[in-house]
This record gives C-alpha cells, sequence and structure tokens, in this order.
C-alpha cells in the first residue's frame, strides 16, 4: 500500500468512528487530532496497528472483567516494550508510541466487551492501557544492580502548532529503558518511564504515586526528570512552585495563571503545599563535563526564576528567594518546572538523600532524527557521569 493510500486508510476509518454520535461523547481533545496526524503521517500514527487491532478482537470477546482489565494492562504493556525495542534498535522515534497509546483509548471508547460495560469499568480500562503503555508497569531492576536510576521523559506535545512534533526527552526515555553500564566497579541501570503533558494528571498525584515508593523506601540512587527546553541543556537549579506559562497543555487546558497573576497546582483535592522554591540535588559539576558523540550543546547550571517582586534574575542561594513568590522556577512556568518541583518537595518531604533534578534538553521543531539522536547521546553521556559521582 502506498503512502498516501495508507494514510487515507487510517484517516478515514479513524475520522468516521470518532464522528459518530456515541463516540464524540467521549473523544477527547488528544484523541481527536488522530485523524489529522495520520493524514500527516500515517507511517508514524500506523505503526502500532497491529497491536491496536489484537487490542479490538481480544476485548470484543471478553465476558470476564478482571481477565478483560488485566488483557488491557497487558496490550499496553506490549505497546511500552515494542516501542522500546523500535527505538533501542535504531528507530529514533518516540511519535509512535504516543499516537498508538491514542489509538487504544480511542478503540476502548468506541467498542464494548460482549457484556454491559459501567462507565467505571470503561475508566478503569483506559487508566490501565494508560499506565502500562507508559511503562510505569515496567520499572524493573536486576537483581544484581548496585546504582538504580530512574529518568522520566514527556509525550510531544503543542501539537496544534505542529502536528508532526517529536520530543526528545521521550525518546530518550525509549532508548535508556533498561540500559546497563558499569562504573567504579558497579553495576547500574537505568528504568524510564513517560509523562503525559496534561495538568489534571499532575493535579491527581501522578508524579507522588510515582515517587513515593522510592522516597520512602531510598531504593533508587538517583532520580532525572527530562523535557525539551531550550536551545542548550539546561540542569534546572531552583524549581518554582507556581505554573505561569500562556501554553496549553495537550488537551488544550490552560494553567490559569500568567506572570502577573501565578497559581500554585493542586494536589489530592487542595493546593499543593510548599515553599516558593526548592533547590534540586543532581550531580551539577559531573554532569556538565559531557557530550555526547557529535553534540556539541553546553551543560548549563540554570539560576534564572522569576519572582512578582523582582522580575527575572539570577538567584544565587536558596536563601535569596525566601519571601518571594514565585513566578516561573529555573524550569519555568509549565509542567517542566512543575514535574522537578514536585520531584524535589517530595524528596524533602520524606527527607530522602536521592539525588533528584531536571534537564531540558535542545528543542527541536517537528522531528529531527539526526539531532535528538544526538541529544539522547549527550544525556546518556551525562547520566553515566552522573552516577560515576555517586
Amino acid at each position: 500500500m502506498t503512502k498516501s493510500c495508507l494514510a487515507l486508510a487510517v484517516a478515514g476509518l479513524l475520522s468516521s468512528a470518532i464522528t459518530s454520535t456515541s463516540a464524540m461523547a467521549n473523544i477527547d481533545i488528544e484523541e481527536a487530532r488522530v485523524p489529522t496526524a495520520a493524514q500527516a503521517m500515517p507511517e508514524v500514527v500506523g505503526r502500532y496497528q497491529a497491536l491496536v487491532d489484537s487490542l479490538e478482537e481480544q476485548y470484543k470477546k471478553q465476558t470476564d472483567e478482571l481477565l478483560m482489565t488485566q488483557m488491557v494492562a497487558r496490550q499496553g504493556e506490549r505497546l511500552w516494550q515494542q516501542a522500546v525495542r523500535d527505538v533501542q534498535s535504531g528507530g529514533q522515534d518516540d511519535r509512535p508510541l504516543y499516537w498508538g497509546r491514542l489509538a487504544m483509548k480511542t478503540l476502548l471508547k468506541q467498542q464494548a466487551p460482549s457484556f454491559k460495560l459501567a462507565p467505571w469499568q470503561r475508566d478503569v480500562n483506559l487508566s490501565a492501557v494508560e499506565k502500562s503503555s507508559r511503562g510505569f508497569s515496567n520499572i524493573s531492576f536486576s537483581a544484581d544492580t548496585q546504582i538504580k536510576i530512574l529518568l522520566t521523559g514527556f509525550d510531544p506535545f503543542f501539537l496544534d502548532h505542529n502536528i508532526d512534533q517529536s520530543n526528545p526527552s521521550g525518546l530518550a526515555a525509549l532508548a535508556l529503558d533498561g540500559y546497563q553500564f558499569s562504573v567504579n566497579g558497579k553495576k547500574a541501570q537505568i528504568q524510564t518511564v513517560m509523562i503525559p503533558v496534561r495538568f489534571a494528571d499532575f493535579d491527581q498525584g501522578i508524579i507522588e504515586s510515582l515517587l513515593t515508593p522510592y522516597y520512602r523506601d531510598n531504593s533508587l540512587d538517583m532520580i532525572i526528570t527530562v523535557s525539551m527546553g531550550r536551545d542548550d541543556f539546561d540542569l534546572e537549579r531552583f524549581p518554582g512552585r507556581n505554573r505561569s506559562a500562556a501554553s496549553p497543555d495537550n488537551l488544550n487546558v490552560l494553567t490559569g495563571g500568567n506572570k502577573d497573576k501565578p497559581i500554585a497546582p493542586m494536589f489530592n483535592g487542595k493546593t499543593l503545599n510548599g515553599p516558593e522554591f526548592v533547590e534540586y540535588s543532581l550531580p551539577v559539576t559531573a554532569m556538565q563535563s559531557v557530550h555526547g558523540d557529535g553534540a556539541k550543546w553546553k551543560v548549563n547550571d540554570n539560576h534564572t526564576v522569576t519572582t512578582l517582586a523582582r522580575g527575572e534574575f539570577e538567584a544565587m542561594s536558596l536563601s535569596e528567594l525566601q519571601g518571594a513568590t514565585s513566578v516561573e522556577g529555573s524550569g519555568g512556568g509549565y509542567l517542566s518546572n512543575e514535574i522537578s518541583y514536585r520531584a524535589v518537595l517530595l524528596q524533602q518531604q520524606f527527607n530522602s538523600k536521592i539525588p533528584v533534578g531536571h534537564i531540558h534538553t535542545p528543542r527541536v521543531k517537528g522531528f529531527d532524527a539526526k539531532t535528538e539522536a544526538n541529544i539522547v547521546a549527550q544525556i546518556k553521556a551525562m547520566v553515566i557521569a552522573g552516577a560515576k559521582s555517586l
């Protein structure tokens, strides 16, 4: 089948389903973009169609609620594992995982098993495929691992501007999942997960749910959150509490704040309680000392923050920020700053010594396989260098 024929087939199938009366009430904004994406890049969107078809075939036959949820979770995990294999065998593209997940969620909203499904049961299935296809159920370190590192990436975002947008942080998560290496005579391993670009998930505690067991048990040696950022690499020194960015999330939800009136995020139905700024604890000197193959980006220890009283400035210490109202942390006023803030805040609440912090990667427009491969190589080198210093 030619590329144009594939585009028409995939987009037509999805479009007809999405415009049906029963489906319209349930399809969200992310899922509604799938036909447009299928027209623009059919090979990317359709790469995991076989897994989607397999889910549909098994789902229609289900007669047992528990077995159905287990099957859905298993299919989501297969999607994650296939995306990891593809990237680690040279695929260099994070986007098929994102669009494959949305196709699976669309299917679960449009199809039904052989028994009447209650709305809460459908929600359980959607949650199962969400978490398993993001690697949440696949975090498992080898028994002989001595240095354990958790790294998070993000979905593509700003898709209404560039439907073909990739995210180097997501590619890094897929490329480094399960990666093993040796430092100072010790075996080290990286496990990764993919985080959604949605304010609601953060407000509902996705980061706290992920990290609490590790801080509680002190069972990791380093936590690194990664997102796409500016011109070079930035290690974000002082994450801020508040949201202020004008940009929407992937559901086109706005922060609700701005630079004149920043607002705090939520957690468990209440305003997230914490200081206006926190400070990361990554081994910055070691991580600044490396470059990946073919990469020439600087690694900045970014101290830039914005407060209501002073505007934007370089903060030299956390004490300098006492009493200020955060507008932007070093990572900005969007979810890349917030994931870092929540990760550091939780570390402090558990009085944990696990080094934690955020890497902003150089940004790419659309998809650039060569540039993103170089970005991933440099992230890998930074993580290894950080592990050597532990």
